[in-house]
């Protein structure tokens, strides 16, 4: 029973078979504290739609793996594809906890506002720092922080990037803190910038915690990158972000790219970079 006096279940099969592993005389005091903790956050989840149209003021988009959700979570979710393999999902932020927004909460606002809200907030509220090294003379560019929410900073992509862009950039999501970015272009050829992120990626990728993927996208500014800002932000679009690789022979000699936007970005940059 909640405070407002409606009625809520939860699985406490997880919980149970933790439970038991401890002394029976604890059992009591753990399951009224586990009770307290359901209730706060039922609480908290139910005040999520008034707060999605009302400001909004702790609604985030995270990233996650495709695979984090199957088909029915991902139904009961404000979740949307940002590109193969990466998902876009809204979250309530609380100071002890992230949870999932439903689909069922948001009352009458559109997705559409919920996903620019949360976008908003995730960008202007949340710290978050830049610094541009290089990794074998390839220029990246980082955004990061630590939290959770970085991964919001690619639906405006073109703030940290260099133009011109004749071939748009790199990006890449090890990690919920980071994004990586390289403008494709100036004195690297893209077969080394395409290697040397994926290396750097697979690297963050392997030694953080929860990694996101460490797949390396090409981004292609287009619709969405024309609309202003604000407006692209709640349009319910998301940046053209498609997967490239490269992989070397045993000599080094040849490169093989693995998808059919890397072959696309190749002969684009070796048709002007021949002859």
């Amino acid at each position: 029973m909640l405070p407002d006096g409606s009625q809520a279940r939860a699985d406490i099969r997880g919980w149970r078979d933790h439970a038991e592993r401890g002394p029976r005389s604890e059992l009591a005091r753990v399951a009224g504290e586990y009770a307290d903790q359901a209730v706060a956050a039922f609480g908290r989840h139910a005040a999520a739609p008034a707060q999605a149209g009302g400001g909004a003021a702790n609604l985030r988009v995270r990233l996650y793996p495709e695979a984090a959700f199957d088909e029915e979570m991902r139904a009961a979710l404000v979740t949307r594809r940002l590109a193969p393999g990466l998902l876009q999902t809204v979250v309530v932020d609380h100071p002890d906890s992230i949870m999932p927004l439903n689909r069922a909460d948001l009352g009458g606002t559109s997705e559409e506002e919920v996903f620019g809200a949360a976008l908003t907030r995730s960008i202007e509220d949340e710290p978050h720092h830049v610094t541009a090294e290089a990794a074998d003379e390839v220029r990246l560019v980082t955004i990061g922080e630590r939290h959770r929410y970085v991964g919001a900073h690619v639906q405006v992509l073109a703030r940290y990037v260099d133009g011109p862009l004749p071939y748009g950039a790199l990006v890449s999501f090890p990690l919920p803190e980071y994004v990586v970015t390289h403008s494709i272009g100036g004195g690297n050829s893209v077969f080394t910038a395409i290697a040397t992120l994926q290396d750097v990626t697979a690297k963050l990728a392997a030694a953080g915690e929860k990694p996101i993927s460490s797949q390396v996208y090409w981004w292609r500014p287009g619709a969405y990158e024309r609309m202003p800002e604000k407006e692209a932000l709640y349009s319910g679009r998301v940046p053209d972000l498609a997967p490239v690789g490269v992989v070397f022979d045993d000599t080094g000699q040849s490169v093989s790219p693995l998808t059919a936007e890397s072959d696309e970005l190749i002969r684009a940059w070796l048709n002007d970079h021949q002859g």
